[in-house]
């Protein structure tokens, strides 16, 4: 999912540096409002399992402090290796969207730019 959502953001960038004249600014925007959805998706699910893990990792850790289990020490270390990339990643997920927000409004502005260009063009003089 890195990849692909680093890759996506990469590919509209560099169509907003240098749109090809015949862009369809329609297609491309329902096109990534369509990312944009799956992202937002992906960003929730994500968001749920890391904040379980969380109450998970803290709940240990009350019991480990209150109890002096080693058992749960011993679940305690497990608990942590994962968190930490749940967090990175939840991270990835929701700054990529908020960024892919900002290329959907940069996208907008070259769709009315290109609408306000073809209506108010001013015709090509003749030789």
């Amino acid at each position: 999912m890195k990849r692909r959502i680093l890759t996506y953001m990469q590919q509209i960038d560099e169509l907003l540096q240098a749109p090809p004249d015949d862009t369809d600014w329609t297609k491309a925007i329902e096109n990534h409002l369509t990312q944009i959805r799956f992202f937002q998706h992906e960003r929730l699910i994500h968001l749920i399992v890391t904040v379980l893990f969380a109450l998970m990792t803290t709940s240990v850790v009350v019991g480990l402090v209150s109890s002096s289990n080693i058992w749960l020490a011993i679940l305690l270390i497990p608990l942590l290796i994962l968190l930490f990339p749940y967090i990175n990643h939840y991270y990835l997920l929701e700054n990529g969207v908020q960024k892919m927000y900002a290329q959907y409004d940069r996208m907008l502005e070259y769709q009315n730019d290109k609408k306000w260009n073809r209506y108010f063009a001013v015709p090509p003089k003749e030789s």
